[in-house]
């Protein structure tokens, strides 16, 4: 372990003292930072998604833009594109809001898919082209998007190809009791995001990224990872199973929570507890399962150890 490792305790710390009563999903958003990968937050509207993605931003010293996504928006809206200039008498390509470190992708299944498939490029490549021109995304470059219920107006499914290239999806969900009594009583208890101060630097969080990626996991290990692969691909239920990308991810993840948790090597536990987010998003069935209930599934009937 290095010194960095020491700073995600407090990273965590500051992030709990915004988001009450969330420990798990606090962790898993900031188990997707440190595996480099994006976040999908799926819920209905009030319960913290957007301030929990600038609470992330602000503990992690990144700078940070919110989008919303509408049903008129255009890829432009987002990437930017080419401008003329009167004085100069020409095109120059003018950068969109995409260009930042955090993204904050609101509402994205209420655009339309045309707007959607901008962030395709932006998500895999960390880079974006504009009038024949590539331009590199800033490092880390993070999109956090939300998205309502489907059951809601206005609303489109994401395509499969853009669900498959978030790492992790999840429910921040209503307060618990008692978290909901501190926020109706306003004593103090929970902190603004704008009160907080970064604890973990852009340096020390590409730090801890590729430390990340030292993180031990043993073939046994690896063994159970492609057990639990090969499990989504044959759920007679599922239209899909899991992808290479998502196995990768899985992986990346496990790592990254084992690392949360000041060990440089991934145990069972460390793998069954990102199984979920990071799989749910991405199965489905046309029998009205859900993804969660189908990954679910595969995780309680795919054995440890090979029989």
């Amino acid at each position: 372990m290095t010194a960095h490792t020491l700073l995600i305790p407090q990273a965590i710390s500051a992030l709990e003292s915004v988001i009450l009563g969330k420990p798990q999903q606090v962790r898993l958003a900031l188990a997707t930072v440190l595996a480099g990968g994006h976040l999908l937050l799926e819920d209905v509207p009030g319960v913290g998604k957007t301030t929990l993605s600038h609470a992330l931003a602000q503990v992690l010293g990144l700078s940070f833009c919110r989008v919303q996504f509408t049903a008129d928006m255009m890829p432009a809206d987002l990437l930017g594109g080419a401008m003329f200039r009167p004085d100069t008498h020409s095109f120059s390509v003018v950068k969109g809001p995409i260009f930042t470190q955090v993204l904050l992708a609101d509402e994205l299944n209420r655009a339309s898919a045309k707007a959607q498939s901008a962030l395709l490029e932006a998500m895999e490549e960390r880079q974006v082209s504009l009038d024949g021109e590539t331009f590199a995304l800033p490092d880390p470059f993070l999109v956090i998007a939300t998205q309502n219920p489907l059951s809601m107006a206005g609303t489109h499914p994401l395509p499969e190809s853009q669900l498959d290239r978030f790492l992790l999806s999840m429910r921040l969900g209503y307060p618990s009791a008692e978290a909901e009594r501190a926020l109706l009583r306003g004593d103090g208890t929970q902190r603004h995001w704008r009160d907080i101060t970064a604890v973990i630097e852009g340096m020390q969080l590409r730090a801890l990224q590729a430390h990340v990626l030292t993180v031990h996991l043993s073939d046994a290990l690896l063994d159970y990872v492609q057990r639990l692969i090969i499990a989504t691909r044959q759920l007679s239920a599922s239209v899909l199973g899991l992808s290479p990308r998502a196995a990768v991810g899985l992986v990346r993840c496990a790592q990254a929570w084992a690392l949360m948790d000041q060990r440089d090597y991934v145990q069972p536990d460390d793998i069954q507890a990102v199984f979920v987010p990071v799989c749910q998003h991405r199965l489905y069935s046309q029998e009205g399962v859900s993804g969660q209930m189908l990954a679910e599934q595969v995780l309680a009937s795919t054995p440890l150890h090979a029989r």
